[in-house]
């Protein structure tokens, strides 16, 4: 396989900052999915993801990139490995996460973590509605731990590994033909699910990202036809 993206998260040629189209009208917010989000315009060099509490209004000013929009427009493909080097949050109501998304689904987590949960990852394939919350606490998955993360996304299972060890297989896949665009933010959770940032708790919450990129098999070049011989398309003519 060979690397065909490497992660930048200053670059305003391979990301997108502050809008997507899996928020309603592109964002700021998304109030309906349980998140005090309001993105902000800012890209993310080093790969630390910041969400502020803002003054009024109870929203906070949070990180968001994308591939989808941006000028190079990148977007991963069935077979493609993803590997990601992440730190996990330690402030109640962080929601940090590497998703795709792409036409109104096509997601899939590569991880979802919330520090109420200290030792659990949430991965999830939701183009077939595939799922596991993985306890990793014997793993060292906790508030502030490194973890390497790799997901195969293939057409008929998609597979995660941490630190090195599968731990799901979905058996379900995305199937052939799929693709989307990647999503690294930061979120807040507004208190339904998980707790949220505590009154008079801190002003900013974080999480890194130090390191993303995608693997590709590289497509098989078909041989030339012989010269003086016919392709079986000119023989039928």
């Amino acid at each position: 396989m060979a690397v065909v993206f490497e992660a930048d998260f200053g670059s305003p040629e391979q990301w997108t900052a502050g809008q997507t189209s899996a928020y309603p009208n592109m964002g700021p917010t998304n109030l309906g999915d349980h998140k005090l989000d309001r993105l902000n315009r800012s890209y993310c060099p080093g790969g630390r993801f910041t969400a502020t509490r803002r003054f009024f209004g109870g929203l906070w000013s949070c990180n968001l990139l994308t591939t989808e929009g941006s000028p190079d427009g990148f977007q991963v493909q069935t077979g493609d490995v993803l590997s990601a080097r992440v730190v996990l949050p330690t402030g109640l109501g962080a929601w940090p996460a590497i998703w795709t998304w792409r036409n109104g689904g096509n997601e899939v987590d590569v991880f979802e973590y919330h520090p109420d949960h200290p030792g659990i990852l949430e991965l999830s394939n939701h183009v077939r509605d595939a799922y596991l919350y993985w306890d990793g606490s014997s793993a060292g998955v906790a508030p502030g731990a490194q973890l390497d993360l790799k997901v195969t996304l293939g057409a008929g299972s998609v597979d995660w590994s941490v630190n090195g060890t599968t731990v799901f297989q979905d058996g379900t896949g995305v199937g052939p033909g799929w693709q989307a665009y990647l999503i690294v933010n930061l979120s807040v959770s507004d208190g339904t699910y998980h707790p949220a940032p505590p009154p008079g708790g801190p002003r900013q919450l974080s999480w890194s990202c130090l390191g993303l990129s995608v693997d590709r098999t590289p497509a098989t070049p078909q041989p030339p036809v012989p010269t003086g011989m016919y392709t079986a398309e000119e023989e039928a003519d």
